[in-house]
C-alpha cells in the first residue's frame, strides 16, 4: 500500500521516468523497494534492511547504550503501524519484518525523550506538529546535529512518543536527503524529571507516614485522666473510694500520685496514714478472693476427674462386651464382616480407653507429687512419743477392724449373689461355681479367724497402753524427787536414746508407715478371697476404689518387700502367660 501511494503521489513530481536511477534513489532513501510503473523492480539487489540514506547503517538493538528489550506498545495505539499524515510532513511506518527498535533502561520519572534521525531542514514547528499528537509538550531543545530533546507534561506521553521510533519522515513531497530522515526515539535522562520524581516520592512517603501515624493513634490506648490536686475534700473522697472494690484502682492510683508529688507533710500525715491503712485492709479482701478462685479451680479439677473416671468405667464395660462377644460361643454365630467390625471396634475402644487411663493416672501422679512436696515443705516439728505412738496404733487397729467388718459384709453379699446366679446358670458352669463357693467359704473362715486375732491384739494393746500410763505416773513421781540438773541431763539422754531406738526400728522394719500396714491388711484380705491369685493391675484397681491416690508401683514395691507374706507366680502358657500374686502369710508365719 505504501509503495502504491508513493507512486501515485509522486506522479505530479517533475522527475522524468526515463531516468530510472533517480527514481530508484528516491525510493531507496524512503527504505522501499524501487518499483517501476509496470510493477518490475528497478534494483534487483535492493536490501530493505539498509538505512534511510546512503552510508547510514540501520539501528541495531545490540549497539552500545541501547537495551535489547523493545518498548511496549501503548494500549491506545494500533498494533500495526500505519502512515501518519501531518500538515508539513508525512510519516511512513518501518518495515514490519525488521526487528523493533530497542531502547535504553527507563529512568525513574522519565518525561523527556531523545529524538534522533531528524531531517536537516526540520524545524521546531515541524517537530512540535509531529509530537504534539502524543500529548502536551512543555519544551523542545533542538541541536544542530539533527536531534533534539522533547519534554512532555506526563510520563505516559513518553510511551506514545516511543511508538513513533523507526518511522521515516518526509517533509512535503521532496525526496532530497535534507528533507528525509528516520526517527529514533529513546528515553532521556533529565535532572528536572529526576527532581520532580524525587519530590513526588517524598510527598508519597509523607502521606504514608501521616497515614501510619493516624492508624497508630487510632489503636493507641487512651491516656489516663489527670490526677486532681490534693485537698481535704479530695482526700475524703479518695478514702471512701479505697473502701469500695469497684473504685479501688482509681483511688490507689491517685494516692500513689499524691505521695510521689510530695503532698505528705506534718499536717496531712494522719490523712495519708489512714488511706494507707485502708489500702492494707484491701489485701485481706484480695487474699479471700484468691482463695475463692482456688477453691473453684479445685472443684473443677475434682469434677473433671470424676467425669473422667466415669467415662473410663463405661469404656471398661464396652471393652468387656467386645471381649465376651469374641468368645467362641458367640463368635461362631457372626459373619466374617461382623467379626471384622467387632475386632476393629474392640481395638479402637481399647486404644481410647488406654489414652484416657493414662490421662487419669497422670492427674493422680501430679496430685501425689504435690502431696509429697507439701510433706517435704512442712516437716513435723516434734516427734511422737511412745504414748502417742500406741494411741495411733490403737486407732489404726480400730479402723482396720471396721474396714474388715465392712469387707466381710461385702463378701457375704457377693456369696448371696453367687448363690442366686448359681440357680440361673447352665449345668456346664455348676462345677466352677461350686469351687468358687468353696473358696469363698474358706476365705470367710480365714477372715473370721483374722478378725479374732485382731480383736485379741486390740485388747493386748489397750492393756499395754494402761501399763504405759501407770509407768508414766511412777516415773513422774520419781523425776520430781531428783534434782533439776540431774533431771535435765537424764531427760536429754532419754530423749536421744528413744529417738535412736525409734529410728533403728523404722529403718530395720519392713513396714515403714501406718499406711503400709493398712495396705498389707487390705491386700491380704483381698488375696484370701482369690486363692488362685490376682494380677497387680486387678489388686490396684480394687485399692484405687478405696483411695484414688494409690499407684501400682507403690503396691508392687511393698509386696516384693514382704516375701514371707506375698508370693508372685507365673500362670498360663505362651501368649497367655500372666504374673499373679498369692497370699502366703500362714506358711511364712511358720518359717519366721
Amino acid at each position: 500500500d505504501g509503495a502504491r501511494n508513493l507512486t501515485l503521489d509522486s506522479i505530479p513530481m517533475g522527475l522524468p521516468m526515463s531516468d530510472p536511477t533517480a527514481w530508484a534513489t528516491a525510493m531507496n532513501n524512503l527504505g522501499m523497494a524501487p518499483m517501476g510503473m509496470t510493477g518490475q523492480p528497478l534494483l534487483p539487489d535492493f536490501d530493505p534492511a539498509l538505512g534511510m540514506m546512503t552510508g547510514i547503517p540501520p539501528i541495531n538493538p545490540m549497539m552500545p547504550g541501547l537495551g535489547i528489550v523493545p518498548p511496549p506498545i501503548p494500549p491506545d495505539m494500533p498494533a500495526v503501524k500505519e502512515i501518519i499524515h501531518c500538515k508539513s510532513c508525512t510519516l511512513f511506518p518501518p518495515n514490519p519484518h525488521l526487528p523493533p527498535p530497542a531502547t535504553r533502561e527507563r529512568p525513574p520519572g522519565c518525561k523527556t525523550v531523545f529524538v534522533g534521525g531528524l531531517p536537516e531542514n526540520g524545524t521546531e514547528q515541524i517537530i512540535m506538529e509531529v509530537f504534539e499528537q502524543c500529548g502536551e509538550v512543555i519544551a523542545i531543545r533542538k541541536s544542530k546535529k539533527n536531534f533534539c530533546h522533547i519534554r512532555f507534561a506526563e510520563e505516559f506521553m513518553v510511551d506514545k512518543a516511543l511508538y513513533l521510533s523507526g518511522y521515516r519522515i518526509r517533509l512535503g513531497s521532496s525526496t532530497d536527503k535534507k528533507d528525509t530522515g528516520r526517527l529514533h526515539v529513546d528515553f532521556a535522562q533529565a535532572r528536572d524529571d529526576l527532581y520532580e520524581w524525587e519530590c513526588k516520592q517524598r510527598m508519597l512517603a509523607r502521606e504514608e507516614r501521616h497515614r501510619r501515624r493516624l492508624q497508630e493513634e487510632r489503636f493507641r490506648p487512651p491516656s489516663p485522666p489527670p490526677v486532681v490536686h490534693y485537698s481535704d475534700h479530695e482526700c475524703s473522697i479518695v478514702a471512701d473510694k479505697l473502701k469500695d472494690d469497684t473504685k479501688f484502682l482509681e483511688a490507689i492510683q491517685t494516692l500513689l500520685t499524691w505521695i510521689e508529688r510530695g503532698e505528705v507533710n506534718r499536717r496531712t500525715a494522719n490523712n495519708f496514714y489512714s488511706m494507707i491503712q485502708s489500702a492494707n485492709s484491701h489485701i485481706r479482701r484480695l487474699v479471700n478472693e484468691k482463695a475463692a478462685h482456688e477453691k473453684e479451680m479445685e472443684e473443677a479439677k475434682e469434677k473433671f476427674k470424676l467425669a473422667l473416671s466415669g467415662i473410663l468405667v463405661q469404656f471398661e464395660q464396652i471393652v468387656a462386651v467386645y471381649h465376651s462377644a469374641s468368645k467362641q460361643k458367640a463368635w461362631d454365630h457372626f459373619t466374617k464382616a461382623q467379626r471384622k467390625n467387632i475386632s476393629v471396634w474392640c481395638k479402637q475402644a481399647e486404644e481410647i480407653r488406654n489414652i484416657h487411663n493414662d490421662e487419669l493416672m497422670g492427674i493422680r501422679r501430679e496430685e501425689e507429687m504435690e502431696m509429697s512436696d507439701e510433706e517435704i515443705e512442712d516437716p513435723p516439728e516434734m516427734k511422737e512419743t511412745e504414748e502417742t505412738a500406741l494411741v495411733s496404733q490403737v486407732e489404726a487397729l480400730k479402723e482396720e477392724n471396721d474396714s474388715l467388718r465392712w469387707q466381710l459384709d461385702a463378701y457375704r453379699n457377693e456369696v448371696e449373689l453367687l448363690k442366686q446366679e448359681q440357680g440361673k446358670a447352665s449345668r456346664d458352669e455348676d462345677t466352677t461355681k461350686e469351687q468358687r463357693m468353696k473358696f469363698l467359704q474358706q476365705a470367710l473362715q480365714g477372715m473370721q479367724k483374722h478378725l479374732l486375732k485382731v480383736q485379741e491384739e486390740y485388747k493386748k494393746r489397750e492393756a499395754e497402753l494402761e501399763k504405759v500410763k501407770e509407768d508414766k505416773l511412777k516415773m513422774e513421781s520419781l523425776l520430781e524427787s531428783l534434782k533439776e540438773q540431774e533431771s535435765s541431763t537424764s531427760r536429754v539422754c532419754a530423749c536421744s536414746q528413744e529417738e535412736c531406738a525409734a529410728e533403728k526400728t523404722l529403718s530395720n522394719g519392713l513396714v515403714k508407715s501406718e499406711r503400709e500396714v493398712l495396705l498389707v491388711g487390705i491386700i491380704s484380705t483381698f488375696l484370701h478371697v482369690h486363692p488362685f491369685g490376682a494380677s497387680i493391675e486387678y489388686i490396684c484397681s480394687y485399692l484405687q476404689r478405696l483411695d484414688s491416690k494409690i499407684c501400682t508401683a507403690e503396691v508392687e514395691v511393698l509386696m516384693t518387700r514382704l516375701q514371707n507374706t506375698f508370693r508372685q507366680e507365673l500362670s498360663g502358657v505362651g501368649a497367655s502367660l500372666e504374673k499373679r500374686w498369692k497370699f502366703c502369710g500362714f506358711d511364712g508365719l511358720k518359717m519366721t
